[in-house]
């Protein structure tokens, strides 16, 4: 089995979105590790804020079969491929980490660069994986969390149930 970290956000009926998402991950996946979620200002873009956690599933898929069936659950939810990279979405599932792959694999780059790159992604990896080490860097997830300056990044936890 793989272990694999993925990070869900919607930005367009949220809460359903992503709780429908996150059923279609048990479904699939059985039990989830998730982080809380946290609600974002739209980056990159004008619209409404976003939902965002991380989830942590275990898999025998490739990163192949997986991006499909991720591309599915988001297909399912309105999804359309061929979006502006910046824009308003139903639901976004992306693989964060894929184990320890490290590279282009199935055209996904592993580990996922947005780990870096922003606050509502990293930090709900903190909360669920703060001890684990990045796959390229050598570093755990809380110490980049305490390196990197997010300030200009508005993100604040929210109230969520599921299921």
């Amino acid at each position: 089995m793989t272990h694999v970290y993925l990070s869900l956000g919607s930005n367009i009926d949220r809460e359903h979105n992503i709780r429908s998402g996150l059923d279609a991950l048990a479904q699939h996946f059985g039990e989830l590790l998730l982080s809380p979620v946290y609600e974002s200002a739209a980056v990159g873009f004008s619209g409404e804020p976003f939902l965002n956690l991380v989830a942590a599933i275990d898999t025998d898929l490739s990163v192949a079969e997986l991006l499909d069936l991720l591309h599915v659950i988001e297909a399912d939810h309105g999804r359309t491929r061929g979006e502006k990279k910046y824009s308003s979405r139903t639901l976004d599932i992306d693989i964060l980490t894929y184990d320890k792959a490290v590279g282009v694999i199935d055209g996904v780059e592993l580990p996922r660069g947005e780990i870096l790159r922003h606050a509502f992604v990293l930090k709900p990896l903190v909360d669920i994986a703060a001890n684990e080490q990045h796959p390229l860097l050598g570093k755990t997830y809380a110490q980049l969390l305490q390196e990197k300056d997010f300030s200009a990044q508005s993100l604040w936890q929210v109230p969520f149930a599921w299921p």
